[in-house]
């Protein structure tokens, strides 16, 4: 009996060891997430002024540049961050620490040799993806050179991750944006301003600068791989041998995990180039249209919008990238009760995160497009619904991800592949009736049903608790909606004494909504004790400091 109590003792110890770790984890991957989109999303303010009447069309361009770009990443790296990362828990989950490293350097044969196979196929064969663009071909080529490092990149953070170290994933992703970002500007700045280059050469640097913003993330991530150097190898030396995992058997675990990661992980890239494709071909069909007017109206939903509502969204990629090893290390485990309150854990501290992020995006987007691309009517409508589109782009990330985590890949594909024949069914219809707006229209009905379809698999498997979560996440939204409407009031009362057209007077008017929408939030959840229960014990300290009773 005493026995059986220690053991339900330790189990409950383990348990809350990982929640620790899915918080703890989540914290730095939305802390590098967050700065790094914030980051990739300030540089677009002297970078829309320095390109001047050319703003859009640069946009435009840019977008299309980087959905094809994206496309070849995940196929370069072949999905093996994400397969390494569930592989290396999954192994360390069992003491055999060494077939891990063993892993590691297996899928960075693999990764070299697509890098270098999907960068020739970029370079040699632009010309056949440009879209009827000619300036696409100098957009792609100068993105080629990032596909040769980038998969070494990504699989040494998918190693780390598999040891729940997060930290040095999170700030090489910030230090690879500031390297991108400095480059891009200064480039930019010197053809525009200093030679009055042309806008394309401008694009194209700007895009080049992926490759040195990835010479900025591998520095990082050998700094770290040092540091733990020696405690990686003490871990290996006192784990369990595994002789009878071998290097080819590594190799195909590998790539057999990481092609169903390759098709779930490019599922929104899918539906942005479904968008790329189609879109300025269907215009055409339902009014007339000059390729100007396509372009820009392709940018304000494609770059001008998708910038700033994918900030919101890091924060779910964010725990994306926590919950694939803690979800494996417990399927490893064969841990079935960890698994579900893992799983229900994951989507209450969503909802937590995305549901007021993107309702306050809403409340504040005349603001926020105004500071970022000049006031345009056309362009804050688009922001307003995208923010609420986000909702369900973030919650696929999460919830994909959640699939891999427990081995459910084939049937992930098979609900992307249903929501892809949807987004295509619906692409022309909604274009039709909604023109600029269509895209994300079939995106977002398209991504409703994926979801559901994975929420409902979740539920069939592991009898998730909505009982429970029924109240938690009734809270959210109350507070949140709570939150939208103080925002909204402020920044209209704001909006009859001070401009809302001029960039500066935007901004000035954007920080007290901000404030005031944060703190509503911040003070019914510390009131409520609701941030207790998603975050834990250590948030009363800060209710102590705020004197919240």
């Amino acid at each position: 009996m005493e026995e059986n109590k220690v053991n339900d003792l330790s189990s409950t110890a383990v348990k809350k060891d990982s929640r620790t770790k899915m918080i703890t984890g989540s914290a730095w991957m939305t802390a590098g997430s967050i700065t790094s989109r914030i980051l990739g999303a300030l540089y677009i303010i002297p970078w829309v002024t320095w390109l001047g009447a050319y703003s859009n069309e640069a946009n435009a361009l840019y977008a299309q540049g980087y959905n094809i770009y994206n496309m070849f990443l995940v196929i370069a790296t072949a999905g093996i961050p994400s397969a390494i990362s569930k592989m290396v828990a999954h192994y360390n989950g069992i003491n055999q620490y060494g077939v891990s490293r063993r892993l590691y350097h297996s899928g960075m044969y693999v990764a070299m040799a697509m890098g270098v196979i999907c960068t020739t196929v970029m370079m040699f064969g632009a010309r056949l993806m440009d879209n009827g663009d000619p300036n696409m071909i100098p957009v792609i080529r100068s993105l080629a050179w990032a596909i040769l490092i980038i998969p070494g990149m990504s699989i040494t953070r998918g190693f780390l991750q598999g040891y729940n170290w997060m930290a040095p994933s999170a700030i090489s992703q910030f230090v690879e944006q500031l390297f991108r970002v400095i480059y891009m500007l200064a480039a930019t700045y010197f053809i525009m301003k200093i030679q009055n280059g042309n806008w394309v050469s401008a694009v194209s640097q700007s895009t080049f600068a992926a490759f040195i913003g990835a010479i900025g993330a591998v520095i990082v991530l050998g700094i770290a791989w040092m540091r733990h150097q020696r405690e990686m190898n003490d871990l290996v030396a006192h784990g369990e041998i595994n002789t009878e995992v071998s290097t080819q058997t590594l190799i195909f675990k590998i790539i057999y995990q990481s092609i169903p990661f390759i098709i779930i992980e490019s599922g929104v890239t899918i539906f942005q180039l479904i968008d790329q494709y189609t879109f300025k071909r269907m215009m055409p069909l339902v009014g007339h249209f000059t390729k100007y007017q396509m372009d820009v109206t392709y940018a304000l939903f494609a770059f001008n919008a998708n910038k700033l509502y994918m900030i919101v969204i890091s924060l779910a990629s964010a725990l994306a990238a926590t919950v694939i090893p803690l979800l494996a290390t417990a399927r490893a485990q064969n841990d079935q009760e960890d698994m579900r309150k893992q799983i229900q854990n994951v989507l209450l501290l969503f909802y937590f995160v995305m549901i007021p992020a993107a309702l306050g995006l809403s409340a504040v987007a005349q603001q926020i497009y105004t500071v970022f691309y000049r006031y345009d009517a056309a362009g804050v409508v688009v922001l307003q619904f995208a923010a609420y589109i986000s909702i369900m782009l973030g919650l696929y990330t999460v919830a994909a991800a959640m699939m891999q985590g427990i081995s459910e890949n084939k049937k992930m594909m098979m609900f992307l592949a249903i929501g892809i024949v949807i987004k295509f069914i619906l692409q022309f219809p909604c274009i039709w009736i909604f023109e600029g707006l269509g895209p994300l229209v079939s995106t977002g009905i398209s991504m409703f049903v994926i979801n559901y379809l994975i929420l409902h698999s979740f539920n069939m498997e592991f009898h998730l608790r909505f009982d429970k979560m029924a109240l938690p996440t009734n809270q959210i939204l109350a507070y949140s909606l709570v939150m939208f409407a103080g925002t909204k009031i402020v920044m209209l009362i704001i909006g009859h004494f001070v401009s809302p057209y001029g960039r500066y007077t935007a901004f000035f008017s954007l920080i007290p909504g901000v404030i005031v929408g944060a703190g509503i939030y911040l003070y019914l959840c510390l009131k409520s004790r609701l941030a207790d229960q998603l975050l834990g014990p250590r948030v009363a300290r800060l209710r102590t400091i705020l004197h919240i009773k």
